[in-house]
Formats: structure tokens, sequence, C-alpha cells
């Protein structure tokens, strides 16, 4: 038996990876201020055909009919579920509201590099603030995540852009507005389609690839100062690049959107996010109104950045060596005294040391060679000198005797065991 086309096993080395991905995402984002929530896996499939959700969504659902003879989804993507609990509960939170989420997500869409049927997925958004600065914040988050793993404006950019630019091009070009949408699609594309196949694609809006190319160049004229000179503050200016080339894909953005790639353009986007002013009120049916600014960043790419990048590497490979899944091997060297090894191992625990022991008897080697195997960074032997205990530093070969009370504050206070 084998995993399903575009889902993944993850094996204990891989999950040390992935939290470590977890760890900086929940790190960095509670630093700005964002609270933790979550959302059903399993959401009813109107959620997603409500007007604004976008039609490659829909495609994309692993969805059917439920016992209860509901229509029902695995989760595409938050911003729906979310945008439907803050409808329901934003009386209760004082405004803005700064959430985050990390969870997985399912789209039955064709695999290739970066993209699967599963990903996990950090989410981010702002609601009941429309101002540049709340785009600002948003912004430096995403931007100061990436830089927690080790990246630099030399590794990456954030591309920026604004749909209501766009709006206004289709106006002066007499495009009606019912078709922004398939004309967005069409832009959306363009970078990875040839110059010909683009050009055909906009003859039915009327409007020409030059002049579609010449507004690209124009890069918002201005339009984004007061979001760049707040980033510019922060010391974060140059991670940015106004590029009108990006327009996302979701129906449902209504301003200022944005991916983040990598420099040398090896991956898909890293993140990507925007403004989603009328999501809360099309989904509460005008019950609540919001504005709101969300991103996400999800799992497969940011993994193979992260590799590829010898800084960032560097960062993941140490701090993956010190995330040990044993910290003290306890080595009963005398049975009789395996009571008290039992007991040791219990406090030790307790103290939120990560111990472990052979479970029956074995040769004092062999249980030195089990804390070498499991990366353990001391061994402490109980044996006939009880309640004295050895303690093995493990890489330096260096023993001292100690008395077992003592054992677990001398083990906190050893940054070797814990850097």
């Amino acid at each position: 038996m084998q995993s399903l086309p575009g889902f993944r096993d993850i094996y204990p080395e891989d999950f040390q990876i992935r939290r470590y991905l977890l760890d900086t995402w929940r790190r960095v984002a509670r630093s700005y201020g964002f609270r933790e929530y979550d959302a059903p896996t399993l959401e009813s499939s109107a959620i997603y055909e409500k007007k604004n959700s976008g039609g490659e969504i829909l495609s994309q659902l692993y969805r059917f009919t439920d016992r209860g003879d509901r229509d029902v989804s695995l989760r595409p993507e938050m911003t729906p579920s979310l945008a439907r609990m803050v409808a329901a509960s934003s009386n209760r939170y004082r405004k803005p509201i700064k959430w985050f989420s990390i969870a997985n997500f399912f789209r039955y869409e064709r695999q290739q590099k970066g993209r699967l049927r599963e990903f996990l997925q950090l989410n981010c958004d702002i609601f009941g603030d429309s101002s540049p600065a709340a785009d600002a914040e948003l912004l430096a988050l995403t931007i100061d995540i990436l830089r927690a793993f080790g990246l630099g404006k030399d590794d990456f950019v954030l591309r920026l852009s604004d749909r209501n630019a766009w709006l206004l091009f289709l106006e002066q070009n007499n495009c009606p507005p019912e078709l922004a949408g398939d004309f967005l699609s069409v832009v959306d594309k363009m970078e990875r389609e040839k110059p010909e196949e683009t050009e055909e694609k906009l003859r039915p809006f009327g409007v020409d690839l030059s002049a579609v190319q010449k507004f690209i160049a124009t890069d918002g004229d201005g339009a984004f100062a007061p979001i760049l000179d707040d980033l510019a503050a922060r010391g974060l200016r140059d991670f940015v690049g106004p590029d009108l080339g990006i327009v996302r894909g979701l129906a449902y953005y209504t301003g200022v959107v944005f991916e983040v790639f990598d420099r040398k353009r090896q991956f898909r986007a890293v993140a990507g996010g925007g403004r989603y002013d009328h999501l809360v009120k099309s989904l509460s049916d005008g019950n609540s109104d919001l504005p709101a600014i969300g991103m996400g960043m999800g799992d497969v790419v940011l993994t193979h950045f992260l590799q590829s990048s010898p800084t960032a590497s560097e960062k993941m490979q140490s701090a993956l060596a010190s995330d040990r899944d044993c910290e003290v091997f306890v080595v009963v060297a005398d049975e009789t005294k395996r009571p008290d090894a039992l007991g040791l191992i219990t406090r030790l625990r307790e103290n939120g040391i990560r111990a472990d022991f052979s479970f029956g008897p074995a040769k004092v080697g062999k249980q030195f060679g089990s804390a070498e195997s499991l990366g353990a960074t001391h061994a402490v032997v109980v044996g006939s000198e009880w309640p004295e205990v050895r303690v093995k530093t493990l890489a330096s070969r260096e023993e001292i005797a100690v008395q077992q009370d003592a054992l677990a504050d001398l083990l906190k206070n050893d940054h070797s065991v814990r850097p």
C-alpha cells in the first residue's frame, strides 16, 4: 500500500523540519501580536460557492455528500472559514483583529514541483482596518517570517500590486467591469505563457498586449508610497518591488495584492496574499462588514527554498541538530537499581528534560551505543553507587559524580543539554 498521489507520509525526520517551520511561524506571528485560531477541516461546499470565491477553487475541491446528505468539502483554503468566523463574532473582539492559523489544506490539482494535493500553510489576517498601515503591517510580518529563517534581501523579493489600479485600467480601456475577473485571470498567467498566447486571450476584452505591458511598467505611479514609506521606516523597503504584473488568482481580492518569490526564480511563489474588503459582508449576507487583508505561506515551496539557500539551510540544520528527541540517556548498570532509575527518569521528564532508557537488561556498552545513536548529549549511569550517579558528557567524554536529587538542576543549567 502507498499513500495517494499528492499526499505525503511525514516520517519523524521530516516532521523535525516541519516542527522547525511551525515554531518559527508561531514565534514571529506572536511577536506581531497575532493570536492563533483554527477552523473545521470539513466545510459546507456552499461557503466556496459564494459569488466571490472564484471558479478555480470550485474545480479543485475534494467534494462529496456525507451521511447526512450534506454537500461538503475538505477545505482548500482558510479565508472563507475565517471570514465566516469573524462575521459571527466580530463584536467580541477589539479592532483590528489580528489572527493566524497553521493548518492542512486539500486541492485536487495537477501535481508539480512545489505543489501537492495536501499541504500545510500559515495564514495571517488583519480585520477591521483598511489603512495602508494595516497593509504594511502584514507585509512586514511576511518579510520578517522569511528573515527569521535566515533569508535576506538578496534571497527574495515581495512583489506588490493593486487590483484597484487594474480596474481603473479596464475602465480607461472601455472593458466592462463584469469581465474584470476573466481579464485578470489572463494577466495572472502572462509570465507563464508565450506572448502570442496572451495576445489571443486578450482579444475578447479589446485590449492589446502592448497596452497591458506598458501599464505594468508604470509600477503604480506612486500609488504604493504610503506602504513603502512605512516599510522604509522599519528598514524593510529593499525587500519590496512594486509590480503590477501580480494580480493573484482568487476572485475575492479587492485592493493590494502581493506574492513573494526567490530572487533566482527557481520556485513557485513562496507566499502571497492581499486585501479582501468585501468577503465578510458577502459570506454574512450583509450582517457584518469588515475590511481585511491576509497572507498565506505553504510548507512545500518554503522547504525547497530554505534547502537551496546556504545561509538558511545552515541555520535550519543547526536548529535541527539542537532539536534532540533524547537529551539524556539513563544507563542502568545495575538491574537491582532499575526501580530507582525509573523514578529518576520520571523526575527528569517532569523537569522538561527529554530522557530515554533501555526497556530491558542490556550491556552497559550497548546502552551507551543507544545513547549515541539517539543523539543524547549526556548519559547518566545508575549503578551500585546509588543514590550517587555518574554523569557523562558524550561529546567530551568528561564524567562527574552527583547525587541523584541534584541531577535535574545540574542538567537544566547545562547549556550543552539544550542550547
